[in-house]
């Protein structure tokens, strides 16, 4: 059974910053592309920002220059800095990984329980 974990949503003003981090933790797997997902109410879910086990990056257009996406592959954890935070950023962000069970053989993704960021303007 493997586990991904969120931290760091919260309420903060526009042009602030916040960062969420997200563990994977059970017993015995692999994580190949990590990212961040965001949902805000009446949209649909988005990708904001990926980045693969050897650190290639991809970012939504609306993002880039104000997110930074990182991984730290031995603690199997993702991170997201979200600087000069607009209000058009508040939503549901989720954490997504690639996880393998099977040392590669079969790859599947998996979700985050979800944490809300609002941006108050």
């Amino acid at each position: 059974q493997v586990q991904l974990v969120e931290s760091g949503g919260g309420l903060v003003q526009a042009g602030g910053s916040l960062r969420l981090s997200c563990a994977a933790s059970g017993r015995r797997f692999s994580t190949n592309t990590m990212g961040w997902y965001r949902q805000a109410p009446g949209k649909q879910r988005e990708l904001v920002a990926a980045i693969t086990s050897g650190g290639s990056t991809n970012y939504a257009d609306s993002v880039k220059g104000r997110f930074t996406i990182s991984r730290d592959n031995a603690k199997k954890t993702v991170y997201l800095q979200m600087n000069s935070l607009q209000p058009e950023d508040t939503a549901v962000y989720y954490c997504n990984a690639q996880i393998s069970l099977d040392w590669g053989t079969q790859w599947n993704d998996y979700w985050g329980q979800g944490t809300q960021v609002t941006v108050s303007s």
